[in-house]
């Protein structure tokens, strides 16, 4: 149904869906609703579709005074304006505050390609998972944000849903059953876990298959869901494979690598290594460069789950 559809086309759709259900749901954008394609829904709803201009923190404090006398309010931009440019109102106005805001960001990391290093959101998660009470949220298609849309927007409590604004290669079918606290196992394996979050899952996946060709097992999870992460998930699969390669498009520091290592280093550590950006800034250039030069490829997640199932077998050898 959602194939070959912008994730941002996706995401205004349903948004419209809900919108056109419950007249609590309102809207607002920072000068950005054409490029995250939500300019629509001015027609369709002008009293709830918003647009506040260049200035994204007072959109964050509107949004919690909305949220505040019992409107749902889902705020957009790029990640890096809707997490890094708000933070103190999204920390004290939002989260402190508990108010029922939804965060859109789009664009996040390597994807926003040639708006260049200022633009690409690589320490959102990170940013975010330090903020008590915020839910992360990243869809690795359209069916999976279809899915989850309704039950964020009635969920109660900030969720911050970070958003590929492009189309999005498809994973589940539309009978696909979301649930949003609970990661999806999408191949099962038993030498080694892909952990892999928003356009990784598809790397991982096809990681999984040229480990298949070379005599290794490799279970592969969508942790859509980064906080709060389900840790049941991540535990029943490293007790079984005993190493782990974490997947994402941010910083291999504060997002799904820390995630999990916090998880396991309490309960079943073993050896986790990782695949994201190299805590270093992002560059002007498309995504398939950027995914090389930050070693981000599937050949790059094959490498480093060899070298976390090395390490588990020389850990073995010693005891």
């Amino acid at each position: 149904m959602y194939e070959n559809m912008e994730m941002k086309a996706i995401f205004a759709a349903e948004l419209e869906k809900l919108m056109a259900a419950d007249p609590r749901i309102v809207v607002l954008d920072a000068d950005l609703a054409r490029a995250n394609g939500t300019l629509g829904l001015r027609k369709k709803f002008p009293d709830r579709a918003l647009d506040l201009g260049l200035e994204e923190q007072n959109m964050a404090s509107v949004a919690a005074g909305l949220a505040s006398y019992g409107f749902i309010p889902f705020i957009t931009s790029f990640a890096v304006f809707a997490t890094r440019r708000i933070c103190d109102q999204i920390t004290i106005s939002i989260a402190y505050a508990k108010r029922n805001v939804k965060i859109v960001g789009s664009d996040p990391g390597v994807t926003a390609e040639m708006n260049g290093g200022t633009h690409m959101a690589i320490e959102d998660m990170g940013v975010l998972r330090s903020i008590p009470g915020i839910v992360i949220f990243e869809p690795v298609d359209g069916v999976q944000l279809a899915k989850a849309m309704p039950i964020i927007a009635h969920y109660e409590g900030p969720v911050y849903l970070r958003l590929l604004r492009k189309a999005a290669p498809p994973v589940f079918a539309d009978d696909y059953e979301f649930d949003l606290f609970k990661a999806d196992l999408l191949l099962q394996g038993r030498d080694v876990t892909l952990f892999a979050s928003g356009i990784m899952v598809t790397a991982a996946l096809d990681a999984a298959r040229k480990l298949a060709a070379q005599g290794v097992s490799a279970e592969v999870i969508n942790v859509h869901t980064i906080k709060p992460i389900d840790a049941e998930t991540v535990l029943a699969s490293v007790r079984k494979t005993g190493a782990a390669v974490t997947c994402e498009n941010h910083n291999v520091i504060g997002g799904l690598r820390s995630a999990v290592a916090e998880v396991v280093s309490e309960s079943h550590p073993v050896p986790i290594k990782c695949v994201g950006v190299p805590d270093q800034f992002g560059e002007v250039s498309k995504v398939d460069y950027l995914l090389k030069k930050f070693k981000m490829t599937s050949d790059d997640i094959v490498e480093q789950a060899f070298a976390g199932i090395a390490m588990k077998e020389t850990a073995a050898a010693v005891r």
